[in-house]
């Protein structure tokens, strides 16, 4: 299988146990602070969390990952690494990979692309802006090799879509 092969799924809830596994593992604790929040916001996708997509990254048969995006103006009493005053005009993005032997092979840079599509498909014109620890080398090498450019004043980084009508 190549990277190449990977798609997207709703999550559901049967994928909540495989979920747990994939954050409570060692090298993803290391980014994901509050695993009980992330289960939580998961666990109630359909109701108080509905404004977040949520989704499974599926390789040919089985489930490798997770990534979700969401609009910044829901979120912005949650964060305090950006302010958005307009619905629609800024998006953020999460992403791991849940199964290690995907680890350093590329996917992760073909789960920020297949988000990014996901972003670009909902939204008429926006900027997609993510904050990765900056010692997350992976993290950050995979949002660059996507057109992501690090913003030195706002301290994350971001990728202008533009969708041509």
């Amino acid at each position: 299988m190549t990277s190449e092969n990977l798609t997207l799924r709703p999550v559901s809830d049967k994928d909540l146990p495989l979920l747990r596994t994939w954050l409570n593992k060692d090298y993803i604790l290391k980014w994901y602070e509050d695993i009980e929040a992330w289960l939580y916001e998961i666990e109630n996708r359909n109701e108080e969390f509905s404004w977040i997509h949520h989704f499974i990254v599926m390789g040919e048969e089985a489930p490798i990952g997770f990534c979700q995006y969401y609009d910044c103006y829901d979120a912005n009493a949650m964060e305090e690494w950006y302010s958005v005053t307009q619905k629609g005009s800024t998006f953020s993005i999460d992403y791991l990979i849940g199964e290690e032997n995907y680890l350093g092979m590329g996917y992760g840079k073909a789960i920020v692309r297949l988000v990014t599509e996901a972003v670009e498909q909902t939204a008429q014109s926006s900027t997609i802006i993510v904050q990765p620890e900056s010692d997350n080398i992976p993290s950050n090498r995979a949002l660059i090799a996507n057109g992501y450019r690090f913003n030195e004043d706002k301290g994350y980084y971001e990728k202008r879509l533009v969708k041509i009508l």
